[in-house]
């Protein structure tokens, strides 16, 4: 595995407290936003400020552009960008404390010192994380940092998130990839299945099966929709390009201090996905092992 998708690996939970904790949802339904996909546009998008639908659905890239805008622009008309930016700070930070805190089976992981050896250097990756040509990385980046460690370390590894997020964006832009077609060929490729993500992202059978016939076309897939050698150096070399534009920031880090990134955080993350925040068959492709 490589250094980029090693610590991808390790940070990313942490910042998906974001996405599945329930505090979320109990703040943003405080504001009046309308379901779990409101809340989710909305938090992820506000750094944005209060972005039309179709530029949300170009930088998020794999969400089909109708079902961004059942969300965006009118989570906008039940809160601003700036409420919803601390409802998702305010909502981490009762997670966090709710999952590691004192009191918690997990209190060791945020005591001792650990949690702020990992902040200071989640901080330190971030300010050297790319940001050039990444839109939603830059976003974040631009926000003030909080004071208190676990958020810090909550919003260094969400602009790391995205930054490598946008990179992967951009190497799905240069593989000929349209937004379903990436979906199409992560679920061939042994990721979450077709239903998985025709609940989540909202494209219909025709069009998933018009991604798939354009794949066919261009000798990507074969005739039972498994993809073929072509198709798997393909969406190797997506995945490659995505580790190489992600790794700029971690070799400007250096790797002693990667790797002691890495070994901060890894536990907290373990825990979060033993603890079932994270569902195993989730829609970001995320897993564990």
């Amino acid at each position: 595995m490589s250094r980029a998708r090693g610590m991808w690996k390790a940070l990313e939970p942490y910042h998906a407290i974001t996405y599945f904790s329930p505090e979320t949802r109990q703040a943003t339904d405080a504001l009046g936003l309308k379901g779990g996909w409101m809340s989710y546009f909305g938090c992820r998008a506000a750094p944005l400020g209060a972005a039309g639908p179709e530029l949300v659905a170009a930088v998020f890239y794999n969400f089909h552009p109708a079902m961004v805008a059942r969300s965006v622009p009118d989570a906008w008309t039940y809160a601003t960008p700036v409420q919803l930016l601390h409802a998702r700070l305010t909502a981490v930070d009762t997670a966090v404390r709710r999952l590691f805190a004192d009191g918690s089976p997990y209190q060791t992981v945020w005591s001792g010192g650990g949690m702020n050896r990992a902040a200071e250097l989640a901080r330190r990756a971030a300010e050297m994380a790319p940001l050039s040509g990444r839109p939603i990385a830059a976003a974040n980046a631009a926000l003030e940092w909080p004071d208190e460690a676990h958020l810090v370390l909550w919003q260094a590894t969400t602009i790391l998130r995205e930054s490598r997020g946008d990179g992967h964006v951009a190497a799905l832009v240069a593989a000929e990839l349209s937004p379903c077609q990436a979906l199409v060929t992560i679920s061939a490729a042994g990721g979450p299945a077709k239903e998985v993500f025709q609940l989540n992202r909202r494209w219909s059978d025709d069009e998933w099966a018009a991604a798939s016939d354009d794949l066919r076309s261009r000798g990507l897939l074969d005739a039972d929709g498994a993809l073929t050698d072509t198709g798997r150096a393909l969406r190797q070399q997506v995945e490659d390009t995505t580790d190489a534009l992600a790794d700029q920031g971690w070799r400007a880090l250096g790797d002693d201090l990667t790797s002691e990134l890495h070994d901060a955080v890894r536990p907290m993350s373990a825990v979060l996905m033993s603890a079932g925040l994270i569902p195993a068959d989730n829609p970001m492709a995320m897993r564990w092992d």
